[in-house]
This record gives structure tokens, C-alpha cells and sequence, in this order.
């Protein structure tokens, strides 16, 4: 299912023209329209799903899996450093298009580009209570 006023629904479906680098039954990926870096590409799902807790297991580790081809490809093409796998949940950590996708980013030593955040630290016992804390939420 699509959400018709969803612009990743119309590029997934390809109602929307885009510079297409793979597409399945459940995914299109394409390279990004404002890169972060050229081959900058975006993991698309053909159907809507807001975030990674709307996708169902089959899709969640489909995608993983396709990033991972991906990656692989990006990184031969380009002969880059490294590459940025990222996935974004909620405004708070960054998501700004409402459906779900995954950024692979491809990096060069120097190039400039940033994802920063400020590091944090624990207090003495505060990291295993929190991991105990989690863990009982699984």
C-alpha cells in the first residue's frame, strides 16, 4: 500500500522520474537529488511504511540485505573510502521525510562531510543499569 501524498511512495512506484541504481519486488534505490556526496543513494520500500517499526520482519531484513549489495556496489564504482549506512526514526533523530529509508553515503578520507553529535559519558554503573533496563524490554 502507498500513500498518495507520500513523494518516496511516487519515487518508489516510479511515478516520479529518478536516477535508479536497483529495484526488486519490495525496494528501489536511487541516487539521492541533494547527495551529501555524488553516489549518495536512497533505499527506498515500494510500500509505505512511516519508520523501521511499520515494516514487517521479511522487509526489515530484506533491507538490511539490499544495503549491504548496495554498499558493495557504491564502494566498487567509486573506489571510496568508506560508506555511511544510515536510517533515521522520528524528527528527533533527524527524519525529515515520513517514509522509511536508508541513506548509504559514500566517504572519502577528508571530504568534509559531517554527522556529528556531541559525546556523552556514564556515570560509574549507569551504562549496565540502562543495558539491563533495555534488555528487559526486548
Amino acid at each position: 500500500m502507498s500513500d498518495n501524498s507520500c513523494i518516496f511512495c511516487k519515487l518508489a512506484s516510479g511515478e516520479f522520474p529518478s536516477a535508479t541504481v536497483y529495484e526488486d519486488d519490495l525496494f528501489r534505490a536511487i541516487l539521492d537529488i541533494s547527495p551529501a556526496a555524488k553516489g549518495h543513494t536512497l533505499l527506498l520500500p515500494k510500500t509505505h511504511a512511516v519508520n523501521l517499526f511499520e515494516l514487517d520482519e521479511l522487509e526489515v531484513s530484506k533491507a538490511l540485505l539490499v544495503a549491504k549489495k548496495l554498499a558493495a556496489a557504491i564502494q566498487k564504482t567509486l573506489q571510496c573510502d568508506g560508506i555511511n549506512i544510515l536510517q533515521n526514526n522520528g524528527t528527533a533523530a533527524g527524519q525529515s521525510v515520513f517514509h522509511f529509508h536508508i541513506h548509504l553515503i559514500p566517504r572519502y578520507e577528508e571530504d568534509g562531510v559531517t554527522i556529528p553529535w556531541k559525546s556523552l559519558s556514564y556515570s560509574d554503573g549507569e551504562a549496565f543499569e540502562l543495558a539491563n533496563k533495555i534488555h528487559q524490554n526486548l
